[in-house]
């Protein structure tokens, strides 16, 4: 701990000069907006989760099923795991985020209400916003389709159950002075300005946060500049997750640099390895989605570093998802090696750049990878059962 501890002061004093964080000083205008509200809708969606039985769900809002659920028809409590099951299998990835991508546009998530009439409305109502994001996916858009009947039941079901009064009932008076508190502890945190000096691309200054009651343990980036987050969460992991999630995808995932890296890691037995064998409960199973994930993750760890708000890596990544982000942990080390949070500049050429020059082969990102996890170079994943948590 002392070494960790060591490392995490030194690299303060290297970046002093240029953070943007409330604890060590503006170095320029705060380019960050921050908007702070709830969502009725989006809690309805993610609640679709611990519906559905999953443990990952279930370990947290499980008395909260027990509560719900029995009001709901027989036919849609058994239907909503089928439901999730598929989505998974099929390729549509996990439902409730999903879901949330594609209603995310023209203050859809509202309520149950406007979420049922957008639904029935799709073709205008989300298919349009939906096309023209960087989500847009034919197949994803058939399977939603084909499930929208099943989903309008279910949805119908929670609106006469009584979810709504469920919901104001376990957040309690307090969520509108949440939203307050949260918006004034952000207010200083200029994310936006290190996005863009580390990825070279413009933002819109606005970051939106909804907090939710039910959408532990994820943190969702959905259309446009927001995401969503339980309201529970502390502002150092309001921040992280403003940190991450902005930053999808950190290039372009059918751009040329971003093949060329796919091309080697496709090539890599131990990174092949991980996106097969690893507990798909993680996400994150296709080569493409865990470059996407993991650059991110390099990314947002050097802007949390920054603000003052970061975990250790080794610890971070040690902890995370049974230790399978390996890559992340790669991608920072030749960051940190390029100094990258004081440079800055196009993360895709850096990419480009890195796989040109042969950064990105085994030999040599191995070892860097296992500097920031302090792991043998031999034994980088699986970790063993004992160590994991």
């Amino acid at each position: 701990m002392h070494r960790r501890s060591f490392i995490a002061g030194a690299l303060a004093a290297l970046l002093a000069s240029t953070i943007t964080s409330p604890a060590l000083g503006q170095a320029r205008v705060n380019r960050t907006k921050w908007k702070v509200r709830s969502s009725e809708g989006f809690d309805a969606i993610a609640f679709l989760g611990p519906l559905s039985g999953t443990k990952l769900y279930t370990d947290i809002y499980g008395e909260d099923v027990a509560a719900f659920a029995p009001k709901l028809p027989e036919a849609v409590r058994n239907d909503i795991p089928k439901l999730w099951a598929e989505a998974g299998t099929a390729g549509f990835g996990l439902l409730g985020p999903t879901l949330s991508v594609l209603f995310s546009a023209n203050g859809n998530d509202a309520t149950i209400d406007s979420l049922l009439t957008a639904l029935r409305g799709r073709s205008t109502l989300i298919l349009p916003s939906y096309k023209a994001s960087p989500y847009w996916e034919a197949k994803d858009w058939a399977w939603f389709e084909a499930a929208a009947p099943r989903l309008d039941a279910i949805f119908s079901a929670m609106r006469a159950a009584g979810f709504a009064a469920f919901r104001a009932g376990r957040m309690g008076a307090g969520l509108e002075a949440r939203i307050g508190e949260v918006a004034r502890a952000l207010k200083d945190f200029d994310v936006i300005s290190l996005q863009e000096k580390l990825t070279g691309r413009t933002f819109d200054p606005e970051i939106q946060i909804v907090l939710l009651q039910f959408c532990k343990p994820h943190g969702i980036k959905v259309q446009g500049q927001m995401f969503l987050q339980s309201a529970e969460y502390d502002t150092a992991t309001t921040v992280r997750i403003a940190a991450h999630e902005m930053l999808h995808p950190p290039v372009r995932m059918d751009g040329p640099a971003a093949t060329a890296a796919l091309a080697i890691f496709g090539r890599d037995p131990l990174i092949t390895k991980i996106v097969r064998e690893h507990d798909p409960r993680w996400g994150y199973t296709s080569l493409e989605g865990m470059l996407n994930e993991d650059l991110v993750q390099a990314l947002d760890q050097l802007i949390s570093e920054a603000l003052g708000v970061a975990r250790n890596p080794a610890d971070r990544w040690h902890r995370s998802d049974d230790g399978m982000h390996v890559l992340a942990a790669g991608f920072y080390g030749l960051l940190r090696q390029d100094r990258w949070i004081r440079v800055g500049g196009s993360i895709e050429q850096w990419l480009a750049d890195a796989a040109a020059k042969g950064r990105l082969a085994p030999a040599a990102f191995h070892p860097v990878a296992a500097r920031v996890l302090e792991r043998p170079v031999d034994a980088l994943w699986p970790l063993p059962a004992e160590t994991r948590s």
